[in-house]
């Protein structure tokens, strides 16, 4: 079986941000990048399913700078057998452009199964995955949580608001992984030597029109310091006054 898994290079969550000088972009000194943990998932998948083949190939996909290559050295030490950065100095807000820069690498790969995380922790646009199956004519099933895999064809389950969905769909075909379909493994220290030496090819990004762009950042404001306005039952009455004329929730 061979698994395409696309992954991106995003801050730690616990990083604190600072906006750049441009004002349209994140300053990366002192920041810490990680791969994004949804990804994780997706390389953990393919890994199992690879393994439970006996047979396969691995390939981790990113695109951005040429920083990113620490990022997926991570997924190769997980054990992904090889990597493709799409190079580009920045990557655009426009997810369709990513997607299509994904499409235009993947399209002549021959995957068997192509992964993605649900989402990246730094966007939450949840929408390259799937705009990435339809450029590729390919059938798609998001947030998946559950997995079966047998004679081409897959089961997948996702929960929805109140239930699980259960979806049949045929291979090839593209997925994005959610928490709980699998528990990533660490890289052991044998795995971290051995990507040192795994191959990434690096390729220009082929983006195309990029017809979305963002034209500033904003931090959040500060969150106000709480008080406390009484101990138990009777500050109730003053909790719900203050609810209802300051915070305006009730």
């Amino acid at each position: 079986m061979k698994i395409a898994v696309c992954v991106k290079r995003v801050p730690d969550t616990e990083t604190r941000v600072k906006i750049g000088a441009d004002g349209v972009s994140i300053d990366e000194a002192g920041v810490k990048f990680v791969l994004n943990p949804y990804d994780e998932f997706a390389v953990e998948e393919a890994l199992q399913r690879k393994e439970k083949a006996g047979a396969g190939e691995v390939v981790v996909i990113s695109l951005g700078s040429d920083a990113a290559q620490e990022t997926m050295r991570t997924a190769l030490a997980m054990g992904a057998d090889r990597g493709i950065l799409l190079k580009a100095d920045r990557i655009p807000a426009d997810g369709l452009a990513v997607a299509k820069a994904l499409a235009a690498e993947l399209k002549d790969g021959a995957y068997d199964l192509i992964l993605f995380g649900k989402m990246a922790v730094d966007d939450y646009n949840h929408q390259v995955g799937p705009m990435t199956a339809e450029l590729l004519g390919l059938p798609c099933v998001t947030t998946v949580a559950h997995l079966e895999i047998e004679g081409g064809k897959g089961v997948a389950e996702r929960e929805i608001e109140g239930g699980v969905e259960m979806v049949e769909f045929a291979l090839p075909a593209v997925l994005t992984c959610d928490k709980g379909l699998n528990t990533p493994r660490y890289p052991a220290l044998k795995g971290i030597m051995a990507a040192k030496k795994k191959p990434i090819e690096v390729r220009p990004a082929a983006f195309g029109a990029v017809r979305l762009k963002a034209t500033s950042l904003v931090l959040p404001p500060e969150r106000k310091e709480g008080r406390i306005v009484g101990e138990g039952a009777g500050a109730v009455p003053e909790l719900v006054r203050l609810l209802q004329t300051e915070a305006k929730v009730l």
